[in-house]
Formats: structure tokens, sequence, C-alpha cells
């Protein structure tokens, strides 16, 4: 069974529609034709690898409008990350919601005011 993160926290997966799946070795070339109606699943295979990352923020960047998932191998560490690299969600096997749990996620729930970016624009009023 999986579990979906969200910034609101752990919700079952309740997707119906077509699911396009990228591993995370995807040729960042061919990330143009990507319809915005599907899901797009991207395979996190260790969460160490963050090719993952790199493949959702270069998506954005070229027009996707549509969900993107980050599945397998996140932790709740790199929540605030994968939130800033565009993904909408987070997918994680029942094994490690127990062992990383909701409150640990939910931790991470306020991703856009802990960035090095909000920082900096908070020096730069103070100035």
């Amino acid at each position: 069974m999986s579990v979906i993160v969200t910034d609101q926290g752990f919700a079952p997966d309740h997707w119906q529609g077509e699911v396009r799946d990228l591993p995370s070795d995807t040729d960042p070339a061919t990330l143009t034709a990507i319809p915005n109606e599907a899901l797009v699943r991207i395979a996190f295979p260790s969460s160490a690898d963050g090719r993952g990352f790199t493949l959702a923020r270069l998506l954005r960047l070229r027009g996707f409008t549509g969900r993107l998932r980050a599945a397998g191998h996140v932790i709740a560490d790199q929540y605030a990350m994968a939130r800033r690299a565009g993904f909408d969600e987070v997918e994680i096997d029942d094994a490690l919601a127990a062992r990383q749990p909701e409150d640990q996620w939910q931790f991470r729930a306020d991703w856009r005011a802990h960035d090095y970016q909000a920082r900096l624009g908070a020096r730069r009023t103070q100035a």
C-alpha cells in the first residue's frame, strides 16, 4: 500500500487516471512531450539520488502544469525540497510512513517560509 503526502498530511492514493512513470535516469531532453492532463510520477530509487528533483524542476520550467508526484525513497527531510522543485505530492510506502510519521512530514509542510531565498528577502527589507 502507498501513502500520499501533501501539505495537509497523509492520505490514501485516490488517483484514477493515467500515470506516466519516469525513472530517475530519464534523459531531460525527452521531457518536452509530457501531457499536462496526466499524473507524472518520478521514481526515487534512493533518498541519496537527487536526479528526480532536477527532472521535476525541468518539467515545471518547460510548462508542465499537471500533477507531479515523487515516489519511492523520499524522506521527510526532503519534503520541502520536493515541493520547491515542483512536486505536488510524495508517494511513500507504509513502512516509511511508520518510521517517519505524519507529524514529521507536517513539520516541513510550510516549505515556502524557510528557504534561503525567503531569508535573503527578509535581510533586504531590513537594510
